[in-house]
């Protein structure tokens, strides 16, 4: 294999449960030299992160379902083949409309460290057993701050 060329086959490397959503690292930053974090993330309808700005930026491409995406001051609908580019320190946060599935890379590497602090590892390759409690906003977002990402509490109903 090449020089620092990375392979991920499907079930292989990390996976954490977190937000009633599935969260694989594909490529984490440490197999890119820092350059950048690839996962493959699965969420269920009504759920999604709370808003939050990235320390870099975000590329989400939607490979399954549908989600509502909320960028800045603006809101778009996506599905199968939608993209969405999220520029350093932009507000946003998803909400799928339907159980989607995510291929999401983040630049520059590092994030898969905030999902294995704020998540718990996944005991399978599939959504966890749903939960009815309401995620601890205030733990993510102090977790949030050890890795650079600036979280707010939901937006009421």
């Amino acid at each position: 294999m090449a020089k620092n060329a990375h392979v991920r086959q499907n079930g292989d490397g990390q996976a954490f449960w977190m937000l009633n959503g599935l969260y694989e690292v594909k490529a984490s930053s440490d197999e890119t030299n820092g350059v950048m974090t690839v996962m493959e993330v699965t969420v269920p309808v009504n759920s999604g992160p709370p808003p939050h700005t990235h320390p870099g930026t975000e590329s989400v491409y939607v490979i399954e379902g549908t989600l509502r995406y909320h960028i800045g001051d603006e809101t778009f609908e996506g599905g199968p083949g939608s993209f969405f580019h999220i520029p350093e320190g932009t507000l946003e946060r998803f909400e799928p409309t339907s159980t989607a599935r995510l291929l999401i890379t983040y630049m520059p590497g590092g994030i898969e460290k905030f999902f294995a602090e704020a998540g718990e590892p996944a005991l399978r390759r599939e959504l966890p057993p749903p939960s009815d409690a309401l995620p601890d906003v205030d733990r993510l977002i102090e977790i949030g701050k050890r890795h650079g990402l600036v979280m707010r509490p939901m937006p009421a109903a």
